[in-house]
C-alpha cells in the first residue's frame, strides 16, 4: 500500500495529510504505464535480440531445407548440362562426320528462349532474383535438349538414307585412267596457261583423246548443261545429294539432258577443248554445300593406296593448270 505523504502546515504548526487530486491521480498512473511499457520494450528488444521465436525457428529450418534442395537442384541441373554438352560434342565429331553432315551451329544450340519480358511475372518477390535464374537456366537446358532431340531425329534420317548416300557421293574418276598418265593438275593455287598469272584452280584437270568418255561419279541430277564460247565452255553440272554436286567441263560433246537422273559410271559427256582451255582436257570439280573442294580426297572407289599416292605426287608437281 502506498505510503501518505504529509505537508508542514505554518497557521496549525503541524503536519496535514495531503491528499491527491484526480489529476495528479492520472498523472501517476501514466508514469507508471509508462514506465511499464519501456521496460517491457526493453524486454522485448533483449529477447528478440538473442531468442528466437517458435515460428522464425519454424521459418529457419524451412529456409534451410529449400537450401538444402536449391543446391541439389543446381547439382542436377549441371550434371544435366554435362552429359548435354557430351552427347553435343559426341553428335559433331562423329555422328555427324560418319554422315558427312554440317555440325548443328552453336548458335542454334544455344539461342534465346524468348523476349527479354519472359519472366516478368516472376518479378516483385522477395526471392524473384534466384526464381528468374532458375527458370532461365531450365529453359536454356529445355532448349537444348530439344535441339539435340531434332539433331538425333536428322541423324537417324541420314543412317536410313546411308545407301543412297554412298552411291551419290563423287567417289569414282570421271575418266578412265588406269595408267593415271591423264592426271595433268590438282586442287590449289595454279599458274594460269593463258594470263600466266598465279590463280587458285578449283579442280582437276585430267588430259585425253578428244571423244573419250566421261563418267558421272556419283547417282543424281543433272541440273545444268551449258555450251559456253567461254570460261567452262561445254561443261555439265550434276546435284548429287546430301550437299554434293561435280562439274565437267571443256567438253567437246554432251551424252545427257538437264533433269536427268544418271547413276555413278554412266557416260554424260565427252573430252574436248572448248571454253577457256588450251588442250584437249577434262576439268572437273566437286562442291560440298555450295564450296569446292580437293577431287583428289574423293577417288575411294576407284585407287588403291598405292595408285592414290601415285596421283597426288602427279598432281601436286603440276604447277600450270590447262584453264
Amino acid at each position: 500500500m502506498p505510503r501518505s505523504k504529509y505537508k508542514f502546515n505554518p497557521e496549525s504548526l503541524s503536519f496535514d495529510k495531503v491528499r491527491l487530486g484526480i489529476r495528479d491521480i492520472l498523472l501517476r498512473f501514466l508514469a507508471y504505464f509508462i514506465g511499464s511499457v519501456l521496460i517491457a520494450f526493453v524486454y522485448w528488444l533483449v529477447f528478440a535480440a538473442f531468442f528466437d521465436s517458435p515460428k522464425e525457428k519454424a521459418l529457419e529450418r524451412e529456409i534451410q531445407q529449400m537450401t538444402i534442395q536449391y543446391d541439389m537442384i543446381n547439382r542436377e541441373m549441371a550434371n544435366v548440362e554435362k552429359v548435354l554438352e557430351g552427347l553435343q560434342k559426341t553428335d559433331d565429331n562423329l555422328y555427324r562426320t560418319i554422315f558427312e553432315a554440317e555440325p548443328l551451329p552453336g548458335t542454334l544450340r544455344e539461342g534465346g528462349v524468348g523476349g527479354v519480358n519472359r519472366y516478368t511475372n516472376l518479378e516483385g518477390y522477395s526471392n524473384s532474383d534466384i526464381v528468374i535464374e532458375t527458370t532461365s537456366r531450365l529453359d536454356k537446358i529445355r532448349k537444348r535438349v530439344y535441339m539435340q532431340s531434332k539433331s538425333f531425329d536428322e541423324l537417324i534420317h541420314l543412317a536410313q538414307r546411308k545407301e543412297e548416300m554412298l552411291k551419290s557421293v563423287p567417289a569414282i574418276l570421271p575418266i578412265s585412267n588406269d595408267d593415271l598418265t591423264r592426271t595433268a593438275s590438282g586442287f590449289g593455287l595454279r599458274i594460269h596457261p593463258i594470263y600466266k598469272i598465279t590463280k587458285f584452280h578449283a579442280g582437276m584437270d585430267f588430259t585425253a583423246p578428244a571423244g573419250t568418255d566421261i563418267y558421272s561419279t556419283g547417282d543424281g541430277v543433272v541440273t545444268d548443261v551449258q555450251a559456253s564460247q567461254r570460261g567452262l565452255g561445254k561443261h555439265i553440272i550434276i546435284d548429287h545429294g546430301f550437299g554434293y554436286s561435280s562439274v565437267y567441263a571443256h567438253l567437246s560433246n554432251f551424252n545427257v539432258r538437264r533433269g536427268q537422273k544418271v547413276k555413278r559410271g554412266d557416260v554424260i559427256g565427252y573430252v574436248g577443248n572448248t571454253g577457256t582451255s588450251v588442250a584437249n582436257h577434262l576439268h572437273y570439280e566437286i562442291k560440298l554445300n555450295g564450296r569446292n573442294v580437293d577431287p583428289v580426297n574423293y577417288y575411294f572407289e576407284d585407287l588403291s593406296p598405292a595408285e592414290y599416292e601415285r596421283m597426288i605426287e602427279i598432281a601436286s608437281k603440276t604447277g600450270q593448270s590447262f584453264d
